[in-house]
């Protein structure tokens, strides 16, 4: 895993290799170690290496060491994973595309990976009404209160709005940056960056020192969609970055929940847009979204007694009896119970959660479930 880890890195620095063609060359070869000692031939059976790209990587190639270069980018870069550690964020690694490198800065156990958290997106406006704003508080402070981690952008506005609330609740929450963890964009969010390193984690794709760019943005939001089991857009106009993300979530085949608002208001057009589409609405009982998130009710006392091996399973929804009949005590893939149940991804992702958080099943490495 170490030396892999030193090779993930130094195919980033090869031009015109990205997060899906490094996918393909981890498929092919089984490992980027073994693709770093690939000729010219053997890289070219690989899908999506044309001409010019092999011409650089054999050129590039020839004038890097991974593990001299893994040495030199730790002293600037200290914290960060790849797909080889244990740690990368497992919901995360599932998506097309995941970032090759994904750094951190804040509070984190190592001896936990990320994924085992429920992580719910909140998304929206930079230029958010009153209504927006007093929603993605009660909204943030509610998942908060009941043990789920709020992530977002850290941008003006909304994003602003859902991380503070989530820390005010005594919550967890992630930030997920278009710059280097040590760069503060906006400059005026500084104290709630600092903030967020004592009550979370600021992530990205991009190593330290690396500055705003406008091309930044809406990469990053595919970051926000793969780290959540939901995403929840609460104010944006047609062309609000929050509507990328929402793009992102239904492609990794997660929820997306939009806030209904005036159809004359202008930054509510994006939301409506989605519901439109097909998004879950956001409603008033805010009990009813936290039940279709999988929330736990929290109890004052919880008995730990051993549950007797006799004791019958707890009356389910048709929805989750369906799923958890086709889970068998082997390891069952995420594709092949989507196949089995007839149901969307989307709809088998929300129950799968549910079913977890319940302790009926557990998720294996590689997206597949079994009965706990």
């Amino acid at each position: 895993m170490a030396e892999e880890r030193a090779y993930w890195l130094a195919w980033t620095k090869i031009s015109g290799i990205g997060p899906v063609l490094l996918r393909r060359l981890q498929q092919h070869f089984g490992s980027l170690a073994t693709a770093w000692n690939a000729t010219k031939a053997q890289l070219g059976e690989v899908e999506g290496f044309g001409v010019q790209t092999l011409e650089k990587t054999i050129q590039q190639r020839s004038r890097l060491d991974p593990e001299k270069f893994l040495s030199q980018h730790e002293q600037e870069n200290p914290y960060f994973w790849t797909p080889a550690d244990t740690d990368y964020p497992r919901l995360l690694l599932e998506t097309p595309s995941p970032p090759p490198i994904l750094y951190y800065r804040g509070e984190v156990d190592l001896s936990e990976n990320l994924a085992h958290k429920p992580l719910v997106g909140i998304v929206g406006t930079r230029q958010p009404t009153e209504y927006g704003i007093r929603w993605t508080r009660q909204i943030s402070t509610a998942l908060a209160k009941n043990g789920f981690t709020v992530v977002s952008g850290m941008a003006e506005g909304i994003d602003t709005v859902s991380h503070s609330a989530a820390m005010k609740a005594g919550g967890r929450t992630i930030a997920v940056l278009g710059t280097g963890v040590d760069v503060i964009y906006p400059h005026k969010n500084r104290d709630l960056y600092q903030q967020i390193l004592t009550a979370g984690l600021v992530v990205s794709e991009y190593p330290a020192k690396t500055p705003p760019d406008r091309t930044h943005f809406p990469r990053r939001n595919r970051i926000i969609a793969g780290l959540s089991r939901a995403i929840l857009v609460m104010e944006a106009p047609i062309k609000s970055g929050a509507l990328i993300t929402a793009t992102y979530a239904n492609d990794f085949g997660r929820d997306v929940y939009a806030l209904p608002g005036r159809l004359d208001d202008h930054p509510s057009q994006g939301c409506l847009k989605l519901l439109n589409q097909g998004a879950s609405l956001i409603l008033k009982e805010l009990d009813e979204l936290l039940k279709m998130l999988g929330a736990i009710p929290q109890l004052d006392l919880v008995d730990k007694s051993p549950i007797p091996e006799h004791l019958s399973l707890p009356n389910l929804s048709p929805e989750l009896q369906q799923v958890l009949d086709v889970i068998a005590c082997d390891a069952l893939p995420f594709d092949l119970i989507i196949q089995q149940t007839g149901m969307n991804a989307g709809s088998v992702s929300s129950t799968l959660l549910q079913l977890e958080l319940m302790g009926l099943v557990s998720q294996l490495p590689g997206m597949r479930y079994q009965k706990s």
